[in-house]
């Protein structure tokens, strides 16, 4: 089918605005003109995609198939045009690279700088998503590599594991607490408290860690929240909603909102940057190298 990218931008502005006034106003066009290009389409296609009833716009059965389909068509031309002016611009190779905002500490963004000042042609390009949304990506080749955190007990067939940095791990707890004036304490100190955990669906090797940590020390955490994201559970710490255990570049972005407390028995976690074994390209190869480096020279 011949589908004008017009055509394309008209429906979908109408199918997200159930509006034609509204979608008219959104892609800067007038309504007459949008109303035939969507007549234009639906006689392309064969089939009305809207449904016009008492000044009431709804999707048909087939547009709203058709939307499932094509509503990122837009946007990967977008990405497919940016490419280019990259290219264009000398940009020649990408990078993509999913991390998670817990990992994002001064050494890290050093090396970003040093890799970008070095290989000014890899454009590179950044995914926030929880670690087990990375190796998936990372598997199916859709992210070149990740910041996965914790590698897994059970490391899955094929990918490589890169060890880059230790931190250690702090007790998190709100401003006003019973601990909040304690220097230092025990895991066993905190078997009556209240625990906020990264899920363990997202992040299973974190989860995991922590669970084993406590057990350890003779108690199971009563775990009362969850989030996905360390962050949000430094926020639901700060809010006040109970006591987490969280490595300590959180505790520099979150130290005006909770007290991040030592722990005696010093544990660490050894943050790993995860990729497909044996089927990088060079760009990956220079990221790996510079990512090593630091510990090299260390």
């Amino acid at each position: 089918m011949d589908y004008s990218i017009r055509e394309l931008e008209c429906f979908i502005a109408v199918a997200e605005e159930l509006s034609f006034t509204r979608a008219a106003k959104r892609i800067h066009l007038a309504q007459p003109p949008l109303s035939r290009h969507i007549r234009t389409l639906e006689e392309k296609i064969g089939a009305a995609l809207f449904s016009r009833e008492a000044r009431q716009v709804t999707l048909t059965s087939a547009g709203s198939l058709f939307y499932e389909e094509i509503r990122n068509v837009p946007r990967v031309l977008s990405r497919a045009g940016e490419a280019a002016r990259r290219c264009a611009l000398g940009e020649t190779a990408r990078l993509r690279l999913g991390f998670v905002s817990a990992v994002m500490n001064d050494e890290l963004v050093e090396t970003f700088r040093r890799y970008r000042e070095q290989y000014s042609q890899v454009q590179v390009m950044l995914h926030d998503s929880p670690p087990q949304d990375q190796l998936k990506a990372i598997a199916t080749g859709h992210l070149d590599g990740g910041f996965v955190g914790v590698a897994p007990s059970v490391k899955p067939a094929g990918i490589q594991w890169v060890a880059w940095h230790r931190e250690p791990l702090l007790c998190f707890v709100p401003a006003g607490h019973a601990l909040a004036a304690v220097k230092s304490l025990s895991l066993a100190d905190l078997r009556e408290e209240s625990f906020i955990a990264v899920a363990h669906d997202s992040a299973p090797a974190f989860a995991a860690h922590i669970r084993e940590l406590c057990k350890t020390a003779g108690f199971r955490p009563r775990v009362i929240l969850e989030s996905p994201r360390a962050q949000a559970v430094a926020l639901m710490v700060a809010a006040g909603s109970g006591i987490a255990l969280l490595p300590a570049t959180l505790a520099r972005l979150m130290e005006k909102s909770v007290h991040a407390i030592a722990l005696k028995e010093k544990p660490q976690i050894t943050h790993v940057f995860a990729c497909r074994q044996g089927k990088g390209s060079q760009s990956l190869s220079d990221w790996l190298r510079m990512l090593r480096a630091p510990q090299k020279a260390g």
